[in-house]
């Protein structure tokens, strides 16, 4: 327990860290892939005209002209862009994921077996909102006790069990506990600014023509230069997925089992955390819900061929869980049970 305990601690100190690093650095990377489009742009341009010659200092004052002529305003929107998702990351994630708050009247099962749970550990109890989906799955957000919230899936809700829900609950709880909640809002908020960034520096280049700096220095191209501006869009749109991916990379895959350890730990019921895993494999998908949410899910089996992998396998995670306590890995029995019905059935 102690050595839990010691790990425990260092994973919340470097989900500090990470989080510091993300807001400091994310001005930084803004910069960099500013001048690196103005000066790729210019490398470019210079290709068009001189296929053999390349003046790179010209290509690095062009850099840096795109960094002081633009930065400020790049600086600003992110400024903007973070504090209204610092004070509205609730409203927006709810309309991305379709969640709706649901209250301990409407829903007594799950407020109290929440309310056991922070019973327990001594701590403020979050909200609930619930998608109305067949899917099974859940995840946490909010950056503070006033905003955290538990977001569960209605198909999970009536196809688990109550220990296999109790599970599902306290490994999203735990998330809270453990920080993750607040290191994933900053990620996928900034993924959300690289991605739109990309996308407009896309439609700019398109539709909008070349920057006034190139104006002043070669008047060429005819029908080549439209090739070259629809070449250098895709070029930054993919760098800003790209960077994109490497944020998700930043945050390690390690956190939900973490989270699945909490489960058991406030449980106390390996085997409903293992077999509300083995229920959720393979139904996790909501339909329309945006890949950034999707991450901060229980599980998310949406991958491309394992490469960008957000969450490790559902074998995985019931092989330690059964390891670590000693708990024969469950069989699922054949259940009869109707499934959900909702907007989502016809008849």
């Amino acid at each position: 327990m102690a050595l839990m305990a010691v790990g425990l601690t260092t994973h919340i100190l470097n989900n500090h860290i990470k989080s510091v690093l993300l807001l400091l650095g994310f001005p930084l990377l803004l910069m960099l892939m500013l001048g690196g489009f103005y000066a790729a742009m210019d490398v470019t341009i210079q290709g068009s005209v001189q296929p053999i010659q390349f003046d790179w200092q010209h290509a690095a004052q062009a850099g840096l002209y795109g960094i002081l002529r633009y930065g400020h305003w790049a600086i600003g929107a992110a400024t903007v862009w973070f504090l209204i998702a610092f004070f509205f990351h609730g409203s927006m994630m709810r309309m991305a994921s379709g969640a709706q708050p649901v209250t301990r009247q409407e829903m007594p099962r799950i407020y109290n077996m929440l309310e056991n749970l922070c019973i327990s550990r001594g701590m403020q109890m979050p909200q609930f909102e619930v998608i109305d989906s067949p899917a099974l799955n859940a995840f946490a957000t909010g950056l503070n006790d006033k905003t955290y919230r538990i977001v569960l899936t209605r198909g999970l809700i009536e196809r688990l069990t109550d220990d296999e829900l109790e599970a599902v609950i306290a490994h999203e709880l735990t998330h809270i506990i453990n920080r993750d909640v607040r290191l994933l809002i900053i990620a996928v908020v900034f993924v959300g600014m690289i991605s739109f960034f990309a996308e407009m520096v896309f439609r700019l280049l398109i539709y909008g023509g070349r920057p006034n700096y190139y104006m002043r220095r070669r008047d060429d191209r005819g029908g080549s230069g439209a090739l070259l501006m629809m070449l250098i869009a895709l070029a930054i749109l993919a760098i800003g997925y790209f960077f994109a991916i490497m944020i998700r990379f930043a945050i390690s895959r390690k956190r939900e089992y973490l989270a699945d350890a909490g489960a058991v730990e406030l449980t106390k019921n390996p085997e409903g955390m293992m077999r509300a895993l083995l229920r959720i494999s393979g139904h996790d998908r909501v339909p329309s819900m945006p890949d950034e949410i999707q991450q901060m899910c229980i599980e998310n089996s949406h991958n491309f061929m394992g490469i960008f992998a957000t969450h490790p396998s559902i074998e995985d995670r019931v092989q330690i869980i059964s390891r670590m306590t000693g708990t024969p890995v469950p069989v699922l029995q054949v259940s009869l049970k109707r499934g959900p019905r909702g907007p989502w059935q016809q008849g």
